[in-house]
């Protein structure tokens, strides 16, 4: 029987901000237990380091530039199939507990007459999940409305639980009280050395473990499902209830990584982005000491909170059946390379964390060890379908499998991974003067290598990840390095040229048409009837001919 998946993502979570990826101060048992009873993928990389394209392509297990579905808030059109469709087909139910960043085609959904009410198109506007409870935590509110138009069930829990405010999402569980008693918003960085203004166990974080455990519990005797636990957190704002506001302080955060060289003749993209407003704001040291013991608070509650939902599985006897996956949908910056946030293709940003443990014994070889290959999260999809014991659909599906590399099988694996980046809402943007055709970014990563390429006319980006692991020096405009940057741009022309269209008709079944052949059904062509035709072919078309009464 197929196991359980329970596929939790959190929200902006870099990869080297776990013990077990070797942070230095940041202690994170819980996630360090997943990676003991199963594989850490080292070297993930998300398909677009912005939330809603690259939930999208982690959802269809396919490219951005295949999806169309390219920045957040740009709508996943009709048709798309999820990996909600992907594993009900093979039996197994797809639940989302939190957050997607999902966008409806509404547009395309009334055209086809698809109503939200109706179970087909709920699915379809919910990114394929059939919804346990969504909430995609930005309740933010400004001049012209709230940010998102759906209804919070977080703000009504807390409304619920006694909380107040008109939107205790940001008054409580996203804001501070200053020394006069004001609201300290934590979209202002200079709060987030303050605790959140609410009960730790009403905060985000607890508050989606409590309705994943329930989900689980509703489970019992039902299955095979998949859960897709979607927290926001450790996404900004950066705020904290206590005691995890204070548990870190500047003293523990690693040092930046950063040059003043990156900053003398930038390739014009990566400048635009330094000098907008977030990363002008995080190259300054006192936002970095305020925010990042805030970061890594969250991070510790979101550990904390994992770990009561292992021994929830441990205490239940759930934990031999059923897989655990944990990922983010991009990184941070946190200042490092001039920058905040995420946006662009340095490992901060688009490098993932991804463990993952199968209980299975298939998987016993490699239990607790540490997987290097070239891992893209749309390779989650297949490996689910996988999971679900069913054939993965390469046709419409562009990930691979991780399941050879879970069970230690020798597996031809990929030589180079992509990311891509539609920037054409951005400041950069205006400030370059671009159309939106060009403002898209492709990354090319290799063992060694690591290009960008920009649309537009601009020269690529190139670091030697061998001899600059931290990608502080460019060498994209090196004459000594053309022959890399070459081969690298062949591997762009080789992913481009890739299939990614035709996902209505498999390999298999062309391959079955040409064994039946038009004959087989009465077409017959540049015959001109003295061959050896196969007598069935003519069954229909021979015989004596019936005289046509033309009186």
């Amino acid at each position: 029987m197929a196991p359980n998946i329970l596929f939790i993502m959190y929200d902006q979570l870099r990869f080297d901000y776990l013990s077990c990826a070797g942070h230095p101060t940041l202690e994170t048992p819980n996630f360090d237990r997943v990676a003991a009873r199963g594989v850490r993928f080292d070297r993930a990389y998300c398909q677009s380091p912005v939330c809603g394209a690259s939930r999208m392509s982690t959802y269809t297990g396919r490219y951005v530039s295949s999806h169309g579905a390219a920045h957040n808030n740009f709508p996943l059109k009709v048709g798309e199939i999820t990996m909600g469709d992907h594993l009900r087909k093979a039996g197994m139910d797809c639940w989302l507990i939190g957050k997607t960043h999902m966008k409806a085609d509404a547009e395309g959904m009334a055209r086809l007459g698809l109503s939200p009410d109706s179970v087909i198109g709920a699915r379809v506007e919910e990114c394929g999940f059939d919804v346990w409870i969504r909430d995609d935590g930005l309740w933010a509110e400004g001049p012209d409305g709230f940010y998102d138009q759906k209804r919070s069930p977080y703000n009504e829990y807390l409304k619920a639980k006694g909380y107040p405010a008109k939107n205790p999402w940001h008054d409580n569980a996203n804001a501070g009280v200053t020394g006069d008693g004001n609201i300290a918003s934590g979209f202002l960085m200079m709060h987030a050395d303050k605790p959140a203004n609410i009960r730790e166990e009403d905060s985000e974080t607890p508050w989606l473990t409590n309705r994943t455990i329930d989900f689980i519990e509703a489970q019992q005797s039902k299955g095979p499902w998949c859960a897709h636990v979607s927290f926001i957190k450790p996404h900004w704002p950066y705020i904290v209830p206590a005691p995890y506001h204070d548990m870190y302080g500047h003293n523990h955060i690693k040092p930046v990584v950063r040059s003043e060289d990156e900053r003398r003749d930038p390739h014009p993209v990566f400048g635009a982005y330094m000098e907008g407003g977030v990363g002008t704001a995080f190259s300054r040291d006192e936002v970095r000491e305020t925010v990042i013991p805030a970061y890594m608070g969250l991070i510790k509650q979101c550990d904390d909170q994992l770990g009561r939902l292992l021994d929830y599985l441990d205490d239940t006897g759930q934990s031999d059946d059923t897989v655990i996956v944990l990922t983010s949908d991009h990184g941070d910056y946190m200042g490092d390379h001039w920058m905040g946030e995420k946006d662009m293709f340095h490992d901060p940003s688009v490098r993932v964390p991804l463990i993952i443990s199968d209980p299975r014994a298939q998987a016993d070889a490699t239990r607790g060890t540490v997987c290097d290959k070239l891992v893209e999260q749309i390779d989650l999809a297949a490996t689910f379908v996988e999971m679900a014991g069913a054939e993965v659909p390469h046709h419409i599906l562009e990930g691979r499998s991780l399941v050879p590399l879970l069970e230690g099988r020798e597996s031809d694996w990929r030589d180079f991974a992509i990311s891509e980046y539609d920037f054409s809402t951005s400041g950069a943007a205006s400030k370059l003067g671009l159309a939106p055709k060009d403002c898209r970014l492709f990354m090319v990563c290799t063992d060694q290598w690591k290009m960008m390429h920009a649309e537009g006319g601009f020269r690529p980006m190139l670091f030697d990840l061998t001899n600059d692991p931290d990608e502080l020096i460019d060498l994209g405009s090196s004459t000594d390095h053309a022959n890399v940057i070459e081969k690298l741009y062949d591997h762009l022309f080789t992913w481009s040229r890739r299939q990614s269209q035709r996902t209505t008709v498999s390999d298999a079944q062309i391959e079955a048409r040409r064994k039946g052949g038009a004959g087989r059904v009465g077409i017959l062509l540049g015959l001109y009837g003295d061959e050896d035709i196969p007598e069935e072919y003519l069954s229909r078309y021979s015989g004596p001919a019936r005289p046509v009464d033309n009186a």
